[in-house]
Formats: C-alpha cells, structure tokens, sequence
C-alpha cells in the first residue's frame, strides 16, 4: 500500500513539474524570463502558488531544470545506438536504435523556442559542444584518411547532424521522427565507408560544463 501511494505522489509531482515547465517555455515565446513572475507562471499552468513552491524556489531554479532535463535527454538518445555495446557498424544502425529525433520531438516546443527565437542565446552552441564532446571522446572510427584532420571531420559531423534537426524544426515539424530517423542512416550510410566505430565512456558532467 505504501508503495503505491508513493508511486502516485511520484507521479503527480512529476505530472506538476511538466505542466510548470510547459508553462514556462510558452511564457518564454512570448516574453522576456525576466519580466515572466511566479504568478504569470501558476496561471499559465492553471497550478496554485504553493504547488510551484513546493517543487521549485525560483523561476531560476525551474528554468534550470527544465534544461538539465533537455540535456540528460539529449545525451542518452545520442548515445542510445551504442549503449549496450563497445563496437558497430554505420549498416548496423535501424530506425529503432536511433533515439535523436525522437528526442527532439519529445522536447518539441523548447526546440521550437530555441531555433525560432533569441530566446536562451548560447544553447545551440551547447548543443554543438555536447555532440562535440560525444563524437569526439567516445566514437572512435577506423580506416580513416589519414590526410583528414580528425577534429574537422567531427565538426562536419557534428553541425551536419545538428543541421538536419534545424532545418526539421524550422520546418514545422514536416516530417515524422521516424523518417527523418530513416533520412539520417540512409545519409550515414551513403557517406559511410561502413568502418567500425569503436566506443569510449564519458562522464556526464564533462559534457555539459
């Protein structure tokens, strides 16, 4: 019976959270963070001033983790093709391995907010670092050129990726998660040698400093 009761209040703390932090990035698209207050929030999402404050002490604070959230999301769908092995193919990839734009639109309308805005200036180069870091520290390919300059080649790796979710997010969202999943491997294999890519671990918190 405790258990349960636990589960529910678990859930319904996590059911509040959600509903605060869609209300902040709507408020977000509309103005400035700064002139957005806790009663602006608890309206938006039709919650009581108790409830924010019993999850969260400041807009800060909410704001905060609504980006750790993003950024935890980010990291474990990029790496989801690799989690349970040390060594793959590019031709081993399928549309059920390949988290990333499930991810995206899980987190639709943030995406929207940050592509189509100024809004959080600086957290598409977060992105870029944190693909940066994955790509570098962790894939490590073989039968590379030897006249490529490693680093420039995770760079057009990196934005190449990053590109084809922007121009999916500009573009309203035209695609399904799963086609632009199936566009992605069809372009990595195309451009592939199909080279094995060996896997190395990194830290979480090393990628988003």
């Amino acid at each position: 019976m405790g258990r349960v009761l636990f589960m529910k209040n678990d859930r319904r703390i996590s059911k509040s959270k959600k509903v605060l932090k869609d209300a902040l990035i709507s408020l977000m698209r509309e103005k400035d963070f700064k002139k957005i207050t806790i009663t602006d929030l608890v309206q938006r999402a039709d919650l009581n001033r108790g409830t924010f404050y019993k999850h969260f002490q400041t807009k800060e604070e909410l704001l905060d983790e609504l980006i750790d959230d993003v950024m935890e999301d980010l990291i474990s769908s990029y790496r989801a093709p690799y989690l349970r092995t040390d060594q793959f193919s590019i031709n081993e990839l399928t549309t059920t391995t390949v988290k990333i734009f499930e991810h995206v639109a899980s987190y639709s309308e943030f995406y929207s907010m940050i592509v189509n805005s100024n809004v959080l200036p600086g957290f598409q180069d977060r992105i870029i670092h944190v693909f940066t870091q994955l790509t570098s520290q962790e894939i490590i390919m073989d039968q590379v050129n030897e006249r490529i300059n490693s680093e420039l080649l995770t760079s057009y790796n990196v934005y190449a990726l990053f590109g084809l979710i922007v121009s999916w997010v500009k573009g309203g969202f035209k695609y399904t998660p799963a086609h632009m999943t199936e566009q992605l491997i069809e372009i990595l294999s195309y451009s592939s040698n199909r080279a094995n890519i060996h896997i190395k671990r990194v830290d979480n918190t090393e990628l988003k400093k």
